[in-house]
């Protein structure tokens, strides 16, 4: 088992966290979405490392962190869509699926042998100050065991993985709470693979066009497994009246509950407050328990809210 240290969020934790990376290991950095577990991403042996602490499958491939865009050319094909995704929404909460190009360097584990890369450039200025301090590619899906809630705090990270990893960076709360939205921009027209933290509708109206739904249920990008996001006990949705014994989960008025995702019913403060929720309700209601939510509109970031707690509620 591993000591893992928690690391400030100022230059000489940065300093750490980056030769940590240098040498193979493993550090959950905060971005504006999650903490996300990074390793070197052209680092074969770092990169199995992420899926062996989180006990991810080998088939679901993960994000690569970059600074800017001057530095994705050097592993992806910018597309003309990919480029005007970029101006709008970089950095940002937007990861973008683009053709992978040949002697980039990175590790095949981090694209699960497909011919395309997910890349995100972070907001985060933490995120960033350590993109900048390491140099290089950073693979960072999020720092939980696989398929459970996604951590937003650093305490989060730590129970979940503590003695798994080397260091976690602790920045304090994510500002957006919800992991990416995911495009693909391989083509002419945007594929939504993910709802996240950036609304479908706000990229529609940067460009001027509709973003398309999948065509196929193939793994093509992370967050997409049926079951993912799971607390311990069985999760029930769309609730207007809880049963004995369920931990209530409100959104708006709703007199009773026990947390609540916005008592104003704010999808951007439901939106942060989700996996806090998550982790709370979890506690609250043990191992066996159940918890039940109340209904989210489904509309701008309640797309990725509902994306989310159904991938909660999955079968398990």
């Amino acid at each position: 088992m591993l000591e893992t240290t928690r690391l400030a969020a100022d230059p000489p934790g940065l300093r750490a966290a980056a030769e940590i990376l240098r040498a193979g290991g493993l550090v959950a950095l905060p971005t504006e979405t999650v903490y996300g577990l990074a390793a070197d991403a052209c680092n074969d042996r770092a990169v199995a490392g992420i899926f062996d602490a989180k006990q991810r499958p080998r088939f679901n491939p993960l994000i690569v962190h970059l600074p800017d865009l001057a530095q994705v050319a050097r592993f992806a094909t910018v597309t003309p869509l990919a480029q005007r995704l970029a101006a709008a929404f970089w950095p940002g909460p937007l990861t973008l699926v683009l053709p992978l190009r040949d002697g980039g360097g990175l590790s095949p584990l981090v694209t699960a042998g497909l011919d395309t890369v997910a890349i995100r450039i972070p907001a985060n200025p933490v995120a960033q100050a350590l993109l900048t301090e390491f140099g290089g590619p950073v693979a960072a899906p999020s720092a939980n065991p696989s398929g459970r809630i996604s951590p937003v705090t650093a305490a989060h990270v730590l129970a979940g993985l503590s003695g798994r990893i080397h260091a976690v960076i602790d920045a304090g709360p994510c500002a957006v709470g919800l992991e990416s939205t995911i495009l693909d921009a391989t083509g002419d027209t945007p594929q939504l693979l993910r709802a996240g933290g950036l609304a479908v509708e706000d990229i529609a109206a940067a460009l001027g066009q509709t973003v398309a739904s999948p065509q196929t249920d193939t793994i093509t990008a992370p967050g997409q497994m049926a079951s993912h996001y799971a607390p311990r006990g069985r999760v029930r949705l769309n609730v207007t009246a809880p049963d004995p014994g369920e931990v209530w989960v409100g959104f708006g008025p709703c007199p009773g509950a026990a947390l609540t995702l916005s008592p104003t019913a704010n999808l951007t403060e439901a939106a942060a407050r989700l996996f806090h929720a998550l982790h709370e309700a979890d506690a609250l209601a043990g191992p066996g328990g159940a918890i039940a939510f109340a209904p989210v509109p489904g509309s701008g970031l309640g797309r990725a809210i509902n994306d989310r707690l159904r991938r909660a509620a999955a079968p398990r």
